[in-house]
C-alpha cells in the first residue's frame, strides 16, 4: 500500500504563485513517473504535469511557461510551482506516482485533492 499526502493549495490572486507538494509512503520498490493532475468543476480530469525518474517532464499546454514540477528521488516527493496563476487554474489539484511496490508489481497511486482558487 502506497499513500501520497499532499500540501500546499489555497486561494491565490491573479498574478499570484502558489506550490504543491506530495510525498509517498509505504511500500515503495522505486518510483517511474510522478505527476499533477487537475479537476475543475464540471470537467474531466486534466495532466498539468508529469516528471520521469530520470528528470523527464511534460507540461500541458496551457500551463507551460508558468508551472514547474521537479521532485526528490531520494525523498519520494514531487513539487509543482504554480506561478502568474489565472483564474482558469481553479481546480481540485491531485497528485500521482506509478509506484512499483516490488521489481514487478506496479500501483498507481492518488492523493486527497488539494484545492487551488484563483480569485480577486
Amino acid at each position: 500500500q502506497v499513500q501520497l499526502v499532499e500540501s500546499g493549495g489555497g486561494l491565490v490572486q491573479p498574478g499570484g504563485s502558489l506550490t504543491l507538494s506530495c510525498a509517498a509512503s509505504g511500500r515503495i520498490f522505486t518510483i517511474a513517473n510522478m505527476g499533477w493532475y487537475r479537476q475543475a468543476a464540471g470537467k474531466e480530469r486534466e495532466l498539468v504535469a508529469r516528471i520521469s525518474k530520470d528528470g523527464t517532464i511534460k507540461y500541458a499546454d496551457s500551463v507551460s511557461g508558468r508551472f514547474t514540477i521537479s521532485r526528490d528521488n531520494a525523498k519520494n516527493t514531487v513539487t509543482l510551482q504554480m506561478n502568474s496563476l489565472k483564474p482558469e487554474d481553479t481546480a481540485v489539484y491531485y497528485c500521482s506516482a506509478h509506484v512499483f511496490t516490488t521489481a514487478t508489481s506496479v500501483e498507481d497511486s492518488w492523493g486527497q485533492g488539494a484545492q487551488v482558487t484563483v480569485s480577486s
